[in-house]
């Protein structure tokens, strides 16, 4: 895009980069959007993807607080893991709605975490950072003689379009659930837009295997699944 286009359009490349995790990664600047970190051309942190984790997060809240308000227990966050940190979306919507909430975010592309920081606030949020694969986290963690139980998994672990097949397998959801705590909540992001639509549904079906309750949210072209083992 030349600054003519950039001018016109109202959107500027402020840095790009090749990584040898992810491939292009370009950070953007637009009118409507705000600045985000793109991946081959799909936006994965900040401008749409915080509005998409915003919808349902700030939902979760929501419930949270009429559940309170109806005597009924309220959704607690005291620890939350995120696996594919990104940019830092996720972080920082947690501690917008749960401000005491103790962060770790797992992320394999250090470049990623570099440039949420340098662009989106990342290094404001105080999350605990781990630049390693997502499997290999969860199984090292899920051997300590001390186990931190989260009351929050988020997973988005895309690279580019694309979410690498060790993480559609039982055992990876069964980690998941492992690390859960009893009345915790894992969501799952996807894309749900013509042939991606049909992959995200057999992912329902094999989280449908392992939790006792699923909703799904729809926000933008993404399905959220929401699932929980005791409710």
């Amino acid at each position: 895009m030349g600054k003519v286009d950039e001018f016109l359009s109202g959107v500027k490349v402020i840095e790009e980069i090749d990584s040898p995790i992810n491939g292009n990664i370009r950070v953007v600047k637009s009118v409507g959007f705000g600045t985000y970190i793109q991946v081959e051309g799909l936006t994965q942190s900040g401008g749409v993807m915080y509005g998409v984790w915003r919808k349902v997060l700030k939902k979760l809240s929501h419930q949270s607080l009429r559940a309170s308000g109806h005597g009924l227990e309220a959704l607690t966050i005291n620890h939350c893991l995120i696996l594919g940190l990104g940019g830092g979306d996720t972080a920082r919507l947690i501690k917008k709605y749960w401000s005491e909430a103790k962060i770790t975010g797992v992320e394999i592309d250090p470049i990623m975490v570099d440039l949420g920081k340098k662009y989106l606030k990342l290094d404001e949020t105080g999350v605990d950072i781990h630049i390693e694969d997502a499997e290999k986290f969860l199984l090292t963690t899920s051997h300590k003689s001390s186990i931190i139980k989260y009351d929050l998994i988020l997973v988005d672990l895309y690279v580019g379009y694309d979410v690498p097949d060790k993480f559609t397998k039982e055992n990876f959801f069964k980690l998941i659930l492992k690390l859960l705590s009893p009345n915790g909540v894992a969501i799952f992001n996807r894309l749900y837009y013509a042939d991606k639509k049909k992959e995200a549904e057999k992912l329902g079906e094999k989280l449908e295997k392992i939790f006792s309750k699923i909703t799904r949210v729809y926000p933008k072209v993404n399905v959220m699944f929401v699932c929980r083992q005791n409710f």
